[in-house]
């Protein structure tokens, strides 16, 4: 007999792990192990496919608010022969700053031999970036932009959000998922 909080749920899970035998044991390890480096190949594809070293990104501000809102996960691609252009809304970083940006750019100066500046700024914020950029910069290069949003799914990244708020919930989620693979017979 198992009480609401007393941890027999934990005790079930030792339980079935102790009644597999080792040959039934290593192929959920494997299969585990399977479904990690197929999600890790399908990210590496996905990187190459679109150009972008990330090219899927959750929304963590309301800074760019009506177009998207906290939450919202964006689809990126970066492909370097594509000229960036005032409107067009860029995910970039500035050094010194982990988290990459989303924001729309606002002015665009191209030189002649190519060279392109632009500056940034969020649809709900009051000013440009300018005060985001590392000290003494002023404009942004090519060089800085992770990716340029493609198209979203509103709210779906708020499950990221939650899990980066509430780190307890995160490991719980992983151990339940990881606990739910390693467990499950095929029938």
């Amino acid at each position: 007999l198992c009480w609401p909080g007393s941890g027999g749920a934990a005790m079930d899970l030792f339980g079935d792990l102790r009644r597999m035998n080792k040959r039934q044991l290593y192929y959920q390890v494997l299969n585990f192990a399977m479904i990690v480096s197929s999600a890790l190949m399908i990210w590496k594809g996905l990187i190459v496919v679109t150009g972008s070293e990330s090219p899927i990104v959750v929304v963590l501000s309301g800074s760019m608010e009506p177009a998207f809102h906290r939450g919202d996960l964006l689809f990126l691609t970066n492909f370097h022969d594509d000229p960036i252009r005032a409107g067009e809304i860029v995910v970039f970083k500035v050094e010194g700053r982990d988290i990459p940006i989303v924001h729309r750019v606002i002015k665009v100066h191209e030189k002649g031999n190519g060279n392109i500046k632009f500056l940034t700024k969020g649809d709900n914020n009051e000013v440009d970036d300018r005060g985001l950029y590392k000290e003494g910069q002023n404009w942004l290069e090519k060089k800085d932009v992770v990716g340029r949003a493609r198209g979203f799914l509103p709210y779906v990244g708020m499950v990221t959000i939650i899990m980066n708020d509430y780190p307890k919930f995160k490991y719980a989620l992983l151990a339940v998922m990881g606990a739910y693979v390693l467990l499950k017979r095929e029938s």
